[in-house]
């Protein structure tokens, strides 16, 4: 009797690997919100910390990956050195100097007193900043150290959360009052995330990785193929649900670029069957994808599309705050307002025809905030990163690499464009999960792993 094909070999797995899997477990139950008062973020710093001193002791000391990723480390104490500059109290004559502070120096006359105060106007938030950059740090660390094998196995993890995301989701579209008390849910179909958007993001993202899990990377698993084309559907039903309007955009390009991941090996499977039943085989799969989004359209149940055919630009605030924001970027460059102080920022500069019962608590539109909180400092940051992600994608698509490193490679470059869309209209890097989920596709990105040899995965290993 021929035994079951695992899906992920747990011989020569790693503390690394393990310790990685469980702080991504915990980043999925309790790592879903970015606002500093919310449970989850004890429970998720707390986890990154004990991860980093367990892998201090016990762990791979990844030498080698950082040399060759050197791009990443970089980057990664760039971010964590703005929040802590910014910090440095300053004398008053210095401080007062600064672009913005008109209204605090007006203060300190009137008061008759002119204390040092740091670059952040709100130092509390700007603190909370750079402590939450250490789940980011501990995920690099663990996933730098990991070998090809257990790189390979943690598409397999990330799915794993994906899926635990998902049913959560459809809970709660199904009237099940799933509140998440690490998260300041707004009682939607987010999931385990306080916010939609950041739900439907990464079911999109579930989308890339089902579709590689399935196709990519020379599996030879025939019953992946069915598995994971019902998964995307799924997915894809539950992004609809959600009631995100950003889900449908990174929704659509996650179908897209998966269908640019598994072009060829897609093909390599189905050049086996005769013409007559692959065009079956395609036909039926494109049927079923319209039939089903055509029966949630008309069911009620695509909630994103109905959003969005109902959107009132002149009552959305993110359209209505923009010039605000742009002149608080203005005001504020080339030193910046402080990272993670947007709220009481914004409130500075909030104008009556704004005021709202609720509180606009961030920009929505995450690059332009970054240059507001961090100046010129952030902006030099964040147009590193960007170039880094073009020039490193390209290599990706240019590259004869082995075939698992190369499909990873492009995961990750996906991954990270996904973010980045998302990012144009809201702040999905800000929260836990996504955090670690932007390290992990950028360490794919960057082809690092500590194994050298062959990628190309066995029979019944993940790529």
């Amino acid at each position: 009797m021929r035994k079951p094909i695992p899906l992920i070999n747990r011989t020569a797995f790693g503390l690394n690997f393990w310790l990685l899997t469980a702080l991504l477990l915990v980043l999925c139950i309790a790592g879903g919100a970015s606002r500093a008062n919310v449970m989850g973020q004890v429970v998720v710093r707390a986890a990154a910390w004990a991860s980093l001193v367990a892998v201090i002791l016990f762990g791979t000391r990844p030498i080698q990956p950082l040399v060759r990723g050197r791009a990443i480390p970089v980057l990664l104490v760039v971010a964590i050195a703005i929040p802590l500059v910014q910090l440095v109290p300053l004398p008053p004559s210095v401080w007062q100097a600064l672009p913005g502070r008109a209204a605090f120096v007006a203060a300190d006359a009137f008061v008759g007193g002119a204390p040092w105060r740091p670059i952040a106007i709100v130092p509390s938030a700007t603190l909370n900043a750079a402590s939450s950059l250490i789940v980011p740090f501990v995920v690099f660390v663990l996933a730098a150290g990991l070998s090809r094998k257990e790189d390979q196995a943690l598409v397999v993890v990330l799915l794993g959360t994906v899926g635990i995301m998902m049913l959560s989701g459809l809970l709660q579209f199904s009237g099940v009052a799933l509140l998440n008390p690490f998260v300041n849910g707004e009682g939607a179909v987010d999931g385990l995330f306080a916010n939609r958007n950041h739900f439907a993001l990464f079911m999109a993202i579930g989308c890339l990785l089902s579709l590689v899990w399935g196709f990519g990377g020379g599996t030879k698993s025939n019953w992946r193929v069915p598995v994971a084309a019902g998964l995307v559907m799924l997915l894809i039903l539950t992004i609809l649900a959600s009631g995100s309007r950003g889900g449908i955009v990174v929704g659509v390009v996650a179908m897209g670029a998966g269908a640019a991941l598994i072009a060829g090996d897609a093909r390599a499977k189905l050049a086996r069957f005769p013409r007559r039943i692959r065009l079956a085989i395609l036909g039926g799969l494109g049927l079923a994808m319209a039939a089903i989004l055509l029966l949630s359209v008309f069911a009620n149940r695509a909630v994103s599309i109905d959003r969005a055919l109902s959107l009132d630009l002149s009552q959305d605030m993110r359209s209505r705050s923009l010039g605000v924001v742009t002149g608080m970027v203005r005001d504020y460059f080339p030193v910046g307002s402080g990272l993670g102080g947007f709220d009481p920022v914004f409130r500075l500069h909030e104008p009556f025809r704004l005021l709202k019962p609720t509180y606009f608590n961030h920009a929505h539109n995450d690059f332009m905030e970054i240059v507001l909180d961090a100046g010129l400092a952030g902006l030099l940051a964040l147009l590193a990163a960007i170039a880094w992600w073009g020039w490193a994608s390209v290599k990706a698509w240019r590259r004869d690499r082995p075939g698992g490193v190369r499909t990873r490679a492009r995961l990750g470059s996906f991954v990270l464009l996904l973010v980045f869309i998302a990012s144009i209209a809201d702040y999905p890097a800000r929260t836990p999960l996504i955090m670690a989920v932007v390290m992990i596709a950028a360490l794919w990105l960057a082809g690092v792993s500590t194994e050298h040899g062959d990628a190309l995965p066995e029979e019944g290993q993940l790529l």
